[in-house]
């Protein structure tokens, strides 16, 4: 959203005022989300996880939102469990790592049908995170 307001001004199709206008609001959206994974007792990697989930709207609706929490914690906890530093390079620790995810997909009722791109939106998510993760 930054990235998209600051091009409309380099482009000349909003004012200053307008740039600052849409900071605000996303300020505002940034203090929502970080709400959002408080009042879920989610900490920040797993809200991470539980948006690449939800995006899934017939996953939300069959799993309701407690089954999501509790695979947002499982699959932090298994993929931190077996991210090493080089994970993205070794394919042997990445199939590792998506069996996991799949285990715990189907574990928890996950709509089949989505559950492998739900499995490559969370590795690419784990992709993401996991810097800081590596021991």
């Amino acid at each position: 959203m930054l990235e998209a307001a600051i091009r409309k001004y380099q482009n000349r199709a909003i004012e200053a005022a307008a740039v600052i206008e849409e900071l605000i609001q996303l300020a505002r959206e940034m203090r929502s989300a970080e709400g959002r994974g408080h009042d879920l007792g989610l900490s920040d990697d797993e809200v991470s996880f539980y948006d690449a989930l939800e995006v899934n709207d017939s996953a939300v609706k069959v799993l309701g939102e407690p089954t999501l929490i509790t695979i947002a914690h499982e699959l932090v906890e298994s993929i931190r469990s077996n991210v090493t530093i080089d994970w993205t390079q070794r394919e042997a620790v990445r199939a590792k790592i998506r069996v996991a995810v799949k285990r715990i997909l189907r574990k928890h009722g996950y709509p089949p049908d989505k559950q492998e791109r739900a499995t490559q939106t969370v590795l690419q998510q784990a992709e993401l995170l996991c810097a800081d993760w590596v021991e």
